[in-house]
C-alpha cells in the first residue's frame, strides 16, 4: 500500500512516500523536497555475523541523471564514491549507530539513491530522514525516529535547511542530528563564531529535528512491522564471571600506566595469561577467545569510567581539565614550502603545505551545481598504521581518513586570504606519525603552524581540541583534550576548532542517547579555554605569517587583459603561449575573463613574461616610437610588426630624408627598425615614419648633448 505524507517544511514542500519503490527491500522511503529526490532502503540478514562489532555499512551514492549530467572521465559509469558522498554517509551512520540495541549483530544495510538533484537543496539531511523512516518500518530492531537538518545563518537571521545559494553568504553551515529527546550529532563549519551562538544554532536545530520527528510517526502510524526474532550476542555468564575474577584487579593496575604502548602491553599480557590459565582448565575454551577479549574489554571500559567517576582519575593521570604537553616546530623540511610538526601527549602530526597555481585546482564532478566545480583549497590527512603500534597493509583513503581531513580542511578554509589577493592552489598533507586521541585536531594544530610557515597571509592561528564525556545517570565528568582510550570507552567525542575569536570547526559524535543543552555548554566553554591555551603555546614558535614565501614557491603575478587579446596571447595553435613560456621559464594560465596569471619560481622570469604579454596586448599609440622586425618590402615602403601581431606599413616616402629609389636600398626583410607611429586610419591600418622616428631621436639626443655641455 503505498503511502504519502506532503508537509511545507521550513518554506519548502516536504514529501515522505513509502509503499511505490524497493518493495523487496525490508524497508524503504522516498523522500522529496523542493525537486531533489532520495530513495533510501534498509535490509538486515537474518542471522548474526562472527564480527566482534556491529556490521552495519551506508552506502550514500549520486546519479549524475539526477542533475542531467553524464560522468566525466573516460568510463561513462558512477564509479567509486566521491569525497562529498563519503562524508554524506559518514553523517548519516554517526546518529543512528549508538541507537542499536547493545548485542545485535545482524548484517544491515542502507542505500541511499539519490535519483533528482534541484542543485538548491542538498540531499545529505534528506537521506538520514529516509533512513529512519526505513529503518523504522522495517524488522530491524530500531525503533527511534530521528532527523538532522542543515542551519545557516544570514544577517543575524537563522535559516533551516537553506539552499545552497543561501550558504554562500551564511557565516555557519551546521548539519545537526537528533531524536525528539536529544541532539545525537553535529558536523559543521563557522567563520569564527562565538560558543552562545553555536548552542543557540543546536537549539533552532533542535526545534527543526522534533518537528521531522513528529511527521515520521504520523507517517508511520499503523505501518510499523514487528521486530525480527534475535538474540543479543554476549559471552558466556560463567566465562564472564571467571575472567572478571581472573583480571579486574590486572586490569585497573594497567589503567595507571600513562604510556600508550605501556598499556596496551600490560593488557595484552593480561590477555595472554587469561587464555592461558582457562585452556590449561579446558581446551573447550580455545574457541572462546574472541568472548574473552569482548570480556576484558567491558571490565576495561567499567574500571576507566569508575575512576574517572570515582577518583576524577585519568589513565594518564591528568584531572579532567588537563592539557597533554605541547610542543611544535615549523621549518622541519627544507625544500617544502611551509612544514610543522605538532605534538601533543603521544599524537603527533607532520603538517606540510604545498603552493601551486590554477591549473592545480581539483576538479570535482557534482550535481549540486551547474557549472564545473573547483577547489583551490585541500588538506589531505593520513593515517599510516605504524602511528598506532601496528603492521597492517596500506590501502585507500578510509572513509574515516576522508572525514578527518574534510574537518580540519573546514576548521582551516575561513581564515585563508581571498584567492583573488592570494592566487595560489593551496595544499596541506597532514601525516599522523604518532596517535593516541584527537589527531584530527593535532592536523588543525599543525596546518595552522604550516602555513604560517609557508607565508600564506592566514587571518589568525587556528587550534582544535577533542572533548569526551562518562555519563552513568546522573554523574557526568566532562574531559579535556581526550585519550584514544576515553574516545573509544567514553560516550562523547566532540571535537572543536576555532580561532581566539570564535568556532571554525565543529563535530560531535555521541554514543549515548543523546545530550541535554546544559552538558554542551559546559563541553564548549570547556573547549574554548583549552583551544585558547594551545594558542598561547603555539604562539611561541610562530606568532604571525612570514613575510615571504619559501624560494622554492612559484611567484604568481595577476594581470588583466581585454578578453578579445586572449587569442593573441595564445597565437596559433597555441604557437605564441608557447614561445613566451619557453624564453621566460614561466607557467601562463587564462581564464574567459581575461584573467592572466604567471607563475614562476625566479621574480625575473615572472617579470620577463609580464613583459612580453604586456607588449602583445597593448594597443597601437599615436606618437609613440616602436621598435620591430620587417616582416615584408615592396615597391611601396616595408611592412613593420610594431607589436605581436601588429604590422604597419611604413610609405617609401617616410624611410629616411632622401629620396629612396628601391624599398631595400633603405630596409630588407628581416631587419630591425625603429619607428614612429603616425595614424591609425578608419580601418585600423597603421600609417608608420622611419623618418619620423630617426628625427625625433636625433633631437632628443641633441638636447642631452646641450644639457651636458651647459652643466
Amino acid at each position: 500500500m503505498i503511502q504519502r505524507l506532503e508537509r511545507q517544511f521550513a518554506g519548502r514542500t516536504l514529501s515522505l512516500e513509502v509503499g511505490r519503490m524497493a518493495k523487496l527491500a525490508h524497508g524503504s522511503c522516498l523522500v522529496q523536497y523542493g525537486d531533489t529526490v532520495v530513495l533510501c532502503a534498509v535490509t538486515v540478514q537474518d542471522n548474526p555475523t562472527r564480527l566482534p562489532f556491529f556490521p552495519l555499512t551506508i552506502e550514500y551514492r549520486e546519479k549524475t541523471y539526477a542533475a542531467g549530467k553524464i560522468p566525466g572521465g573516460f568510463f561513462k559509469r558512477e564509479g567509486r564514491p566521491g569525497e562529498k558522498e563519503i562524508l554524506s554517509a559518514r553523517q548519516i551512520d554517526r546518529p543512528i549507530r549508538p541507537l542499536f540495541p547493545e548485542g545485535f549483530m545482524h548484517e544491515t544495510q542502507v542505500a541511499c539513491f539519490i535519483l533528482s538533484a534541484d542543485q538548491e537543496n542538498d540531499a545529505d539531511v534528506l537521506a538520514l530522514l529516509g533512513t529512519s523512516v526505513a529503518l523504522n518500518l522495517s524488522k530491524v530492531p530500531f525503533n527511534t525516529a530521528v532527523a538532522s537538518v542543515r542551519v545557516g545563518r544570514i544577517k543575524d537571521t537563522w535559516m533551516v535547511n537553506p539552499t545552497f545559494q543561501q550558504l554562500q553568504y551564511s557565516d555557519v553551515d551546521m548539519v545537526v542530528a537528533g531524536s525528539a529527546e536529544a541532539i545525537t550529532m553535529v558536523e559543521g563549519a563557522a567563520i569564527e563564531v562565538p560558543e552562545a551562538e553555536i548552542l543557540e544554532a543546536l537549539r533552532v536545530a533542535h526545534e527543526a529535528i522534533k518537528e521531522l520527528c513528529a511527521l515520521q510517526r504520523e507517517l508511520l502510524t499503523g505501518l510499523n512491522v514487528p521486530d525480527m526474532p534475535w538474540t543479543p550476542v554476549e559471552p558466556n555468564a560463567d566465562l564472564r564471571t571467571k575472567v572478571e575474577r581472573m583480571a579486574a584487579a590486572r586490569v585497573a593496575e594497567a589503567l595507571t600506566l600513562g604510556d600508550k604502548q605501556e598499556r596496551n602491553q600490560a593488557m595484552a599480557a593480561v590477555t595472554e595469561d587469561v587464555i592461558g590459565t582457562l585452556l590449561d582448565e579446558s581446551e573447550e575454551y580455545a574457541e572462546q577467545a574472541g568472548a574473552v577479549g569482548e570480556i576484558l574489554r567491558s571490565i576495561e571500559k567499567r574500571t576507566m569510567r569508575q575512576q574517572i567517576l570515582d577518583k576524577g582519575e585519568r589513565a594518564d593521570g591528568r584531572g579532567l581539565d588537563d592539557i597533554r604537553s605541547i610542543t611544535s616546530e615549523v621549518g622541519v623540511l627544507p625544500r617544502t614550502h611551509g612544514s610543522a610538526l605538532f605534538t601533543r601527549g603521544q599524537t603527533q602530526a607532520l603538517a606540510v603545505v604545498t603552493l601551486g597555481t590554477a591549473r592545480d585546482e581539483q576538479r570535482i564532478d557534482s550535481i549540486d551545481s551547474r557549472e564545473e566545480v573547483t577547489k583551490s583549497f585541500m588538506l589531505h590527512y593520513n593515517f599510516p598504521p605504524f602511528c598506532v603500534g601496528e603492521a597492517r597493509p596500506f590501502r585507500g583513503t578510509s572513509r574515516r581518513e576522508i572525514g578527518h581531513g574534510n574537518l580540519a580542511e573546514r576548521a582551516i578554509q575561513p581564515l585563508l586570504p581571498a584567492y583573488d589577493d592570494f592566487p595560489y592552489t593551496i595544499r596541506i598533507v597532514s601525516d599522523i606519525l604518532e596517535s593516541n586521541g584527537s589527531s584530527s585536531m593535532a592536523t588543525v594544530c599543525g596546518s595552522s603552524l604550516a602555513l604560517m610557515d609557508a607565508g600564506v597571509p592566514v587571518k589568525s592561528a587556528c587550534a582544535g581540541i577533542a572533548m569526551g564525556l562518562i555519563k552513568e545517570g546522573d554523574r557526568v565528568a566532562v574531559l579535556t583534550d581526550i585519550l584514544g582510550l576515553e574516545d573509544a570507552l567514553g560516550d562523547m567525542d566532540f571535537k572543536v576548532a576555532g580561532t581566539r575569536a570564535g568556532v571554525t570547526s565543529i563535530q560531535m559524535d555521541i554514543k549515548i542517547e543523546g545530550m541535554n543543552v546544559d552538558i554542551l555548554t559546559e563541553a564548549l566553554e570547556r573547549a574554548r579555554k583549552g583551544r585558547l591555551r594551545i594558542l598561547d603555546i603555539m604562539d611561541q614558535t610562530l606568532t604571525e605569517p612570514r613575510s615571504d614565501l619559501s624560494q622554492y614557491a612559484p611567484r604568481i603575478i595577476s594581470i588583466q587583459i581585454n578578453p578579445e587579446k586572449i587569442g593573441e596571447i595564445i597565437g596559433p595553435k597555441g604557437k605564441t603561449i608557447r614561445a613566451i613560456q619557453d624564453e621566460s621559464g614561466a607557467t601562463i594560465d587564462i581564464d574567459d575573463s581575461g584573467l592572466v596569471k604567471i607563475a614562476a619560481v625566479s621574480g625575473e622570469a615572472g617579470m620577463r613574461a609580464r613583459e612580453m604579454i604586456e607588449a602583445i596586448v597593448q594597443d597601437p599609440e599615436v606618437g609613440r616610437i616602436y621598435e620591430g622586425p620587417v616582416k615584408n618590402t615592396t615597391t611601396f615602403g616595408a611592412f613593420i610588426e610594431i607589436m605581436p601581431g601588429t604590422e604597419g606599413l611604413c610609405h617609401i616616402s617616410e624611410l629616411q630624408d632622401a629620396r629612396t629609389e628601391r624599398t631595400e636600398d633603405v630596409l630588407k626583410k628581416g631587419d630591425i627598425t625603429k619607428v614612429k607611429l603616425l595614424s591609425i586610419d578608419e580601418k585600423g591600418r597603421l600609417r608608420l615614419s622611419r623618418k619620423a622616428a630617426l628625427a625625433e631621436e636625433g633631437a632628443l639626443a641633441a638636447a642631452g648633448s646641450q644639457d651636458g655641455a651647459s652643466s
